[in-house]
């Protein structure tokens, strides 16, 4: 990859929307809340996560729909809905509710593949024998199809409703939806796909080390296979982990770079059967950070950026980081937050 001016006209976050077990509605209140405070630093996209068997976002579908009520300029999305528990279709009638609620604000992320916590998921989400339950790229596919607003059965095709008679198709259509569908990527394989489909890519902080334990080399190698495979103008975003301290206090701040040092094993080298490689997490001040993210071999190719919130912090401490985060290093990398509000006015 040849390296060019860093530019980036797009900033996101992702949040874990993390509540304590014993009250639900005071985390998922407190996310909805942290939703409308990004939207006011002038973000341009929120995204949830979609969690199972944790307290955090298991409907990121549902909790989406709550934010179109509370926001009016913010894109919102997930990362990512696990389309091995969905159906194609009524993942398709509900996220196109979703985005006619926020008025096409609305970015679907998807992941294919058998799901986390399958063997106890499982037998409680199908019928029948689930281990052979399809979890390819195909429902991916056939959610897509669903979106696209293609009438059911031929031209003489009817339903009777109360408005009389009418050519089914799904509802309501959510038009330029299927524009707006990321797969997110980890492995060469996905990414090819991913351009293959003209789907946008979601790429972060996590991906498969194939033939190279250099995490960047990797990123780089399914970034330029997503490019060759047809999605050289489609979006790609960039997830990493950033956490600047520069309005912590002295014990906040200690304890960021507490969670930094305890994940930093990981990088070192390829975790598990997969190989998975990690990349280091962005904790310090903002000038630290600003060296290292300058080093970032990925960043000069991508015109979007996306802060990835860690899961263990407070509500104030997700505040003050998007706040450090949107004041002191998203200008520096051509950002512009004026210009943001000025094109949604």
């Amino acid at each position: 990859m040849s390296g060019n001016a860093i530019s980036i006209g797009h900033i996101g976050f992702l949040t874990p929307g993390n509540y304590p077990d014993d009250d639900p509605l005071s985390g998922l209140e407190q996310t909805l809340q942290l939703l409308g405070f990004g939207e006011e630093l002038g973000f341009n996209s929120a995204w949830a996560r979609q969690r199972h068997l944790e307290p955090g976002i298991s409907s990121a579908t549902a909790f989406l729909a709550a934010a179109t009520q509370r926001t009016s300029r913010i894109e919102l999305g997930t990362a990512v809905i696990p389309i091995g528990y969905e159906s194609p279709y009524r993942l398709a009638e509900d996220l196109s509710t979703v985005d006619v609620l926020s008025k096409g604000r609305l970015n679907v992320g998807l992941s294919a593949g058998r799901p986390l916590h399958a063997d106890l998921i499982g037998p409680l989400a199908f019928d029948g024998d689930w281990q052979n339950h399809d979890f390819s790229h195909e429902r991916v596919l056939r959610f897509c199809g669903n979106l696209k607003g293609t009438f059911l059965g031929d031209e003489n095709t009817f339903i009777k409703t109360p408005f009389g008679p009418q050519r089914p198709r799904l509802q309501p259509y959510a038009k330029g939806l299927v524009d707006r569908i990321w797969y997110g990527g980890g492995s060469l394989r996905s990414a090819s796909w991913a351009g293959q489909n003209g789907f946008n890519l979601l790429i972060g902080n996590v991906t498969s080390g194939e033939e190279t334990d250099d995490f960047f080399l990797a990123q780089s190698r399914q970034f330029e296979a997503y490019r060759a495979s047809g999605g050289a103008e489609r979006r790609v975003a960039l997830g990493r982990v950033i956490v600047p301290f520069d309005s912590a206090d002295a014990a906040t701040r200690q304890r960021y770079s507490d969670y930094a040092a305890g994940r930093y094993e990981r990088t070192l080298s390829p975790q598990g059967e997969r190989h998975t490689l990690f990349a280091r997490d962005l904790v310090g001040t903002s000038e630290q950070i600003l060296e290292r993210l300058l080093a970032d071999p990925i960043l000069p190719h991508v015109s979007e950026l996306r802060l990835e919130l860690p899961y263990e912090f407070e509500h104030d401490e997700y505040r003050q980081i998007l706040h450090d985060f949107a004041t002191h290093i998203a200008p520096e990398l051509g950002w512009n937050t004026k210009t943001t509000l000025r094109a949604a006015s």
